[in-house]
């Protein structure tokens, strides 16, 4: 009897929860609201948060000598990718007025601290479906993406760099580079009326990041020393794998914000979206082990964190639509592809030290493709039913994916080798040999990354 009257407090308790975060009631759709709004801004901070990890990873995988910089780097990445996102980025990627292409409204900081994006009425939400974030904590969250896909380049380019360069191509990737290929898709452009599917921005911001990364990394040319007479690369190890490894493991802690908090909403599909982001990284990290195992005799410590980070990246466009076996299938192929393309691209003799392109630009294109492919009919975000060609929906979404990961591609490629080209050109791009071999600490701050003790053996 008394199990029968607790349980029946319980039902009624939670029942009484529910009743709280209805909808379709005005107090529980106020509630949700507030929800929403706090799960976001979490989820924003944990985005901002990769910053953490993509700046020990790519430490980690240069010299001791170029630590500094990369850590300055990854520091302006944040705080110009905020500063000018706000200021011109914001309102190019969601533009008020839009022709398709670029946006041209609401530019400027003022407004984000104004209000909502839509009324919040519950009559105003049942007739466009959407549940509003104030405009406030979605800037917080875009932004976050926007630095992140410029932080991409940093390692690609690393050790041979000048700062000023690099802050020129920083602020032109997150002023408008990057806001221009979101308005594409997730600001109502000519790629969302295509049907072109990216949940969380395989294409949008990974490929953005990694495109810019190969053009830079091939204008830039290799390290002193990379190859040999013969044309033949010559390993050049990280100073520290332990802190490759852990910016690893940050950055995939901070994709639990990149990939569920784009749902944009506080719902049931963001466990869902948790798990399935956990099965890519995990599938991808065992391929990309047994990938470097296969083909070098032993298991790669750096090769398997790139799987790991492969797999991340290519399920971000479809994880809104797929099953756990399209899941595990992108992730495994993501973690395999990483492999072969970063040995792939040092015998083409592009330095990429961290493999940003193999990662980011090839991975997310992978991922693209593989949302046409196995996209299901019952997606787990509530958007319209996509099917991919494996699951019975033909090559029609198949093929929008591939002319929207060209597009990006192309365009990414071309107007960042054209930067870096213009920078190349006006003497701002290339340190010279005397300060590559110094180092950029030096060189370009004027300190070591480190203490005298720990340098002895810097190379």
């Amino acid at each position: 009897m008394l199990g029968e009257i607790a349980l029946g407090a319980l039902a009624a308790q939670a029942a009484d929860i529910a009743s709280q975060y209805d909808r379709t009631e005005p107090s529980g759709f106020m509630n949700m609201v507030v929800l929403d709004n706090i799960f976001i801004f979490v989820a924003a901070v944990l985005v901002l948060m990769m910053q953490v990890g993509f700046a020990l990873l790519e430490a980690g995988l240069t010299r001791a000598k170029n630590a500094a910089n990369i850590m300055m780097k990854n520091l302006m990445d944040a705080s110009l990718g905020i500063a000018l996102f706000a200021a011109i980025g914001w309102g190019i990627a969601y533009p008020g007025d839009f022709n398709g292409w670029i946006g041209s409204a609401g530019l400027g900081i003022a407004g984000l601290t104004e209000g909502f994006l839509v009324d919040i009425s519950p009559e105003a939400v049942a007739d466009d479906g959407f549940y509003p974030l104030a405009v406030p904590v979605d800037f917080l969250f875009q932004a976050a993406f926007a630095a992140a896909a410029a932080t991409i380049v940093s390692g690609a380019v690393a050790g041979r760099t000048k700062f000023v360069g690099y802050l020129a191509y920083s602020a032109i990737i997150t002023a408008v580079l990057y806001p221009m290929i979101v308005s594409w898709k997730w600001g109502g452009g000519w790629l969302d009326s295509l049907g072109f599917v990216d949940f969380a921005g395989s294409g949008l911001v990974h490929m953005t990041g990694g495109f810019a990364a190969l053009a830079g990394a091939i204008v830039l040319g290799p390290r002193i020393g990379k190859y040999g007479d013969d044309g033949k690369p010559r390993a050049m190890p990280g100073h520290s794998i332990p802190l490759a490894i852990t910016g690893v493991l940050i950055l995939f802690i901070g994709w639990f914000g990149f990939n569920p908090g784009s749902q944009l909403q506080a719902d049931m599909a963001v466990p869902l979206i948790a798990v399935y982001t956990a099965l890519a990284a995990a599938t991808g990290g065992i391929a990309g082990m047994a990938t470097s195992w296969i083909l070098g005799g032993k298991p790669d410590v750096s090769m398997a964190g790139n799987g790991l980070l492969a797999g991340l990246v290519a399920i971000c466009s479809g994880i809104g639509e797929m099953d756990w076996i399209g899941t595990c299938i992108t992730g495994l192929v993501a973690g395999a592809l990483v492999v072969f393309s970063v040995l792939t691209v040092e015998r083409q003799k592009i330095d990429d030290p961290v493999g940003a392109f193999s990662v980011h630009g090839l991975c997310g294109f992978w991922g693209l493709l593989a949302t046409g492919l196995f996209a299901t009919t019952s997606p787990i975000n509530g958007a319209e039913d996509a099917a991919g060609l494996l699951y019975g929906g033909g090559a029609g979404l198949l093929v929008d994916q591939l002319i929207g990961g060209v597009a990006i591609g192309v365009v990414v490629f071309g107007a960042a080798f054209a930067l870096f080209t213009a920078l190349k050109t006006a003497g701002l791009l290339r340190v010279s040999a005397e300060e590559e071999k110094m180092g950029l600490d030096v060189a370009e701050h004027g300190s070591t990354g480190y203490g005298p003790d720990l340098m002895t053996a810097a190379v």
